[in-house]
């Protein structure tokens, strides 16, 4: 059987001169990890239109079935890539976070649409396909990672991504936040599981190099499996990045040992610094957080912080941009992340606005963080749009990176300005060397950068890890 598996590209990344480094920073695990159910002898490839042209080869591709993951804002590419497959008598598959939003609207454009992950489902549709009986529609019910096999890691091409080292240990997050657009793709089954710590550390042995991202939505959101996979990993002499929750690294402990382990910056969702805004966002895991002795914490122990913050919250007027910016930049976070607040469709925070009638688009296009979609209550689109873009060139001018950067150990200095400045100033740079193949050569720089403060631990022996592993099934 000849299986093609496509990650079309999303509507701001598809500039032939310059994309955002963020859409070429990640290989397609989703994908990979739906090939790894696929047998020996079927062939299977796949196409990630962020960091290659796929046009000249979708055109005569004939597979048995095309595998398409869509996303809001790649939806319109998506549709029209199946259509053209379907037209040429190809299965379509469609499976992804918009379908399981939308799924009507997939459907029309799909042999078969996926709701929710696929570990489940898709080894049941293969089966299906194979005894020529697909269905028109699969539902996941049963959440678990027992069993994953090994990412098709061998389908991706490392040099085409700046974070080849990507992971994936867990699925979902322990928390609802009525604008998560992911908390609708885990409804109607557990919203948060973990893989077996063997398991995952086993994954992270199959990694060359030293440096790792993990790209689960909550890493520390359950404590008894990250504190073993954190002891596991303890002498593997690794680098990672992860994402993590204000009150998971205000637990006494279990940042220390995510340090002790090789994590030196994580991602976390700050989101707002009025407090009015979380209880209506269903924000609860933020309530009563003293976002300072986060970043105090964070610091104190040897890691970065890439702090997320939306704006067009209800409680935002048009000084929330200056004032956010201004306690980022005061509290030393070296990278942050702004967004516009978007109602995706199948969020709780979609259904209230819509109720409202305070949606004006549905130009899926439009739903990427960058435009407003919806009518604000305490400014104006404009004011909003124009606010967002200035948080983000004042939060990234050099003197506020310096003053960031200011009073911490020159190490942390050092890797403040390296990173913050790398990660806008130079983003030209880095689309050029994906562009060119060069991504490799530059990871060692990442890891050094990264790896400042870090100190060598000596190597334990298989056996110690192999206990350490057990703990957790």
């Amino acid at each position: 059987m000849r299986v093609t598996m496509i990650l079309p590209a999303l509507t701001e990344a598809t500039s032939p001169l310059f994309r955002p480094i963020k859409y070429s920073l990640f290989p397609p695990l989703g994908l990979a990890t739906l090939a790894a159910y696929l047998r020996e002898d079927d062939e299977v490839r796949i196409l990630d239109e962020h960091v290659e042209r796929i046009d000249d080869v979708v055109a005569g591709d004939q597979p048995d079935i095309v595998v398409i993951q869509v996303y809001i804002t790649s939806a319109r590419r998506s549709y029209e890539l199946a259509d053209a497959y379907r037209a040429r008598g190809v299965f379509v598959a469609l499976g992804g976070l918009h379908v399981t939003s939308l799924p009507e609207e997939a459907a029309v454009h799909a042999d078969a649409i996926f709701l929710g992950p696929g570990e489940d489902t898709w080894p049941a549709f293969l089966d299906d396909f194979r005894r020529g009986e697909p269905s028109r529609r699969y539902v996941s019910k049963e959440r678990t990672l027992a069993g994953l096999p090994p990412v098709r890691r061998d389908l991706i091409r490392r040099e085409r991504y700046l974070v080849p080292n990507s992971i994936v240990v867990s699925r979902g997050c322990p928390h609802h936040c009525d604008f998560c657009y992911k908390d609708a793709f885990f409804e109607g089954g557990k919203s948060f599981y973990t893989q077996r710590v063997d398991d995952a550390l086993a994954e992270i042995d199959r990694l060359p190099g030293k440096h790792l991202y993990f790209l689960d939505d909550h890493l520390l959101g359950n404590r008894r499996f990250a504190e073993a996979l954190f002891d596991g990993m303890r002498g593997m002499n690794r680098v990672w990045q992860a994402a993590s929750t204000v009150d998971a690294l205000l637990r006494p402990g279990l940042l220390e040992k995510a340090v002790e382990s090789g994590m030196r910056s994580v991602f976390v969702g700050f989101e707002t610094i009025n407090a009015g805004n979380l209880a209506t966002q269903r924000k609860r895991q933020n309530v009563d957080r003293d976002y300072a002795e986060v970043a105090r914490r964070v610091h104190a122990a040897g890691a970065m912080i890439n702090a997320s913050f939306v704006f067009g919250m209800d409680d935002d007027r048009p000084d929330v941009f200056d004032r956010t910016v201004e306690w980022a930049v005061n509290v030393g976070l070296e990278t942050a992340t702004f967004h516009i607040m978007t109602p995706y469709p199948g969020t709780a925070l979609f259904r209230r606005m819509d109720d409202a009638g305070r949606i004006v688009h549905r130009d899926w296009d439009r739903y990427d963080t960058r435009q407003v979609v919806f009518r604000p209550r305490s400014m104006t689109p404009e004011q909003l749009e124009d606010g967002y873009w200035r948080a983000y060139r004042d939060f990234y001018r050099w003197p506020a990176i310096w003053r960031g950067a200011k009073g911490k150990p020159l190490p942390d200095r050092l890797r403040h300005l390296a990173y913050a400045g790398g990660w806008k100033k130079f983003e030209p740079l880095w689309d050029a060397l994906i562009r060119s193949r060069q991504v490799l050569r530059a990871l060692p720089l990442l890891e050094t950068a990264l790896g400042l403060r870090h100190r060598e631990r000596p190597e334990r022996g298989a056996g110690q890890r192999r206990r350490v592993r057990e703990r957790v099934s």
